[in-house]
């Protein structure tokens, strides 16, 4: 079966996007990825990278908007879960870990260009973040009747912790993993529980 010349290109950028994450891990970051292993890693010439990309920096915000998206989209999956019978905190806590483990150098990128040198991933890792603040909020104010301005400060209280619990739980074993979780499920229902106190419900 012949593929189109749209659906080729599709397909060699797919492979661009996925030899790009296979070469980080913890010790390599976005910056320090060469075109040429780009390349090479996607089976493509250099030359043809131009042909989807601009640079190596245009790629890499495709990276990080593709990370964000991963993360959000497993996030809705675990609110399906949590309609179906799941608690939220367990749910959603469990999710995110097991993404984390599946997808290790997709949450990596997140957390080393939120912080990293590069001032264009910095803002779109930031604007990732902020993603899952709003989604977040629109959610706890149609679960549980808290006021904006508090469901917007729970949401980002949570999703700042669980972020931070993330960078944790890609270093550790299984078994402190297992312990992560438990410890961030209590301080998420401390930050659910002090909003509902602070808005009198």
């Amino acid at each position: 079966m012949h593929l189109s010349r749209q659906e080729q290109k599709l397909k060699t950028r797919r492979a661009i996007i996925d030899a790009a994450f296979s070469l980080l891990d913890e010790q390599r970051s976005l910056s320090s990825i060469s075109l040429r292993e780009v390349a090479r890693a996607a089976g493509i010439a250099p030359t043809s990278f131009y042909r989807h990309f601009k640079d190596i920096d245009e790629l890499g915000l495709t990276l990080v908007d593709e990370a964000g998206l991963n993360l959000r989209q497993l996030m809705r999956q675990a609110r399906l879960r949590i309609a179906s019978g799941g608690g939220v905190i367990n749910t959603s806590v469990d999710t995110f870990m097991e993404f984390i483990c599946a997808h290790s150098n997709v949450f990596r990128l997140l957390l080393r260009e939120h912080t990293g040198t590069s001032l264009a991933f910095r803002a779109a890792v930031l604007r990732e973040i902020q993603h899952f603040i709003v989604e977040l909020t629109d959610y706890t104010m149609a679960t549980t009747g808290l006021p904006y301005r508090y469901a917007n400060l729970q949401a980002e209280a949570m999703v700042k912790l669980v972020f931070s619990a993330g960078a944790e739980a890609l270093d550790s074993s299984t078994e402190q993993q297992v312990v992560l979780a438990q410890r961030v499920k209590l301080q998420l229902r401390f930050i659910a529980n002090g909003a509902k106190e602070a808005a009198g419900l």
